[in-house]
C-alpha cells in the first residue's frame, strides 16, 4: 500500500485557507458554500497546504483552486482528472483535490471521468452539479433535466440527464457520495471522509445555479435532502444505484457507495516490485533502441 498523505498537528483554521482573492460568483451561488466546505474541510483535517493540491478544468466553479491556499491548477476544459491523476502519481503523498462543473466533468471531460474511476485513482474528485453551463450563459449540460427550457433548447431539452453518481458507480469509482451545498457542515463531512478515502472518491454536490436556473432553487432544493437510510448497506451496488432513480420530490444526501480497493498507485508498484524482482529495469539506450 502507499503512504498515505500527512496529517499536521498544526492548529489550522478556516483562515489559513483563504486567499486574498473575492470570488466573482453571482450572488446566491451554491459554489460559495461549497467553497466554505472545501475550507472546513482542509481545517479539520489539518492539511498541509504545501502538502495539497487542487485541480479544476475550466467553468464557473474551476474557478475555486484559486481562492485556497494551498498548490493550484487552473487547467484545461474537462482535463483535470489528467492532471490529478499525474501529479498523485508523481508525489504520493500530496492531497490531490480536483473538482469542476457538470458540463467539465462529464461533458468534455467524460472521457477522463470515466479512467479516473475505473482506475481507482487516488484522488477526491469534487464536481459542483448545477444542471447547466453557467459561464457560457445558460446552455443545456449533461445533467440538465429533460424537457427544460435553456438558451440552447428554446422548445426544452430532448436529451435524458446523466446521474452523475450513477454514472460513477458504474464505471467503477471505490466510493460515491452525494451532498447539497445549501448543508454546509454535511458537505463538509462528506469532503473529509472523500478526501482520507483510499481509492477514488467522488462526490456530486448539487450547487443551484441561481442566475440560469432561478432565484428559489436553493429553497425548493432544501426540503427534498433526507439522509440515505440508517440501514443503507454501502457496499451493496445495485442498493446504491437505487438511490439515483428517485422521484423528484426526493434528494438524497450521503454515502451511496463505498467498496475500497486497491488503488492505481498500488497496483502499479507491486507490479513494479515484481518486474524488478525478475530482472534489471532496461536503461535509457535499450529503451529507445526498442523504437528504431
Amino acid at each position: 500500500m502507499t503512504t498515505a498523505p500527512h496529517i499536521a498537528h498544526a492548529p489550522y483554521t478556516v483562515q489559513d485557507y483563504k486567499t486574498d482573492l473575492k470570488p466573482v460568483w453571482c450572488p446566491g451561488c451554491g459554489d460559495f458554500a461549497v467553497l466554505n466546505s472545501v475550507y472546513r474541510a482542509l481545517a479539520d483535517l489539518k492539511c498541509e497546504p504545501h502538502e495539497t493540491l487542487i485541480v479544476s478544468g475550466i467553468g464557473c466553479s474551476s474557478r475555486l483552486p484559486g481562492y485556497v491556499e494551498t498548490y493550484g491548477i487552473n487547467s484545461l476544459h474537462g482535463r483535470a482528472l489528467p492532471i490529478a491523476t499525474g501529479a498523485k502519481l508523481a508525489a504520493p503523498n500530496l492531497h490531490v483535490i480536483a473538482v469542476g462543473g457538470d458540463g467539465d466533468g462529464l461533458a468534455i471531460g467524460g472521457n477522463h471521468f470515466m479512467h479516473a474511476a475505473r482506475r481507482n485513482v487516488d484522488i477526491a474528485y469534487f464536481i459542483m452539479d448545477n444542471e447547466i453551463y453557467g459561464l457560457t450563459k445558460g446552455q443545456a449540460a449533461p445533467t440538465t433535466p429533460h424537457g427544460d427550457k435553456t438558451k440552447s433548447t428554446t422548445y426544452g431539452n430532448p436529451e435524458i440527464s446523466i446521474d452523475p453518481c450513477a454514472l460513477a458507480i458504474s464505471l467503477g469509482a471505490s466510493w460515491v457520495a452525494r451532498a447539497f451545498a445549501g448543508d454546509v457542515k454535511g458537505t463538509t463531512e462528506l469532503m473529509k471522509e472523500a478526501i482520507t478515502h483510499h481509492g477514488f472518491a467522488f462526490l456530486n454536490i448539487i450547487s443551484p445555479c441561481v442566475t440560469w436556473r432561478g432565484d428559489d432553487l436553493m429553497k425548493l432544493l432544501r426540503p427534498l435532502c433526507r439522509p440515505v437510510a440508517p440501514d443503507h448497506d454501502r457496499t451493496d451496488r445495485e442498493a446504491a444505484l437505487r438511490y439515483t432513480s428517485e422521484p423528484d420530490d426526493r434528494l438524497t444526501v450521503g454515502v451511496l457507495f463505498s467498496s475500497p480497493r486497491a488503488s492505481l498507485l498500488d497496483e502499479m508498484i507491486e507490479i513494479r516490485e515484481r518486474a524488478s524482482g525478475v530482472a534489471m529495469p532496461p536503461g535509457r539506450g535499450e529503451i529507445l533502441a526498442s523504437f528504431a
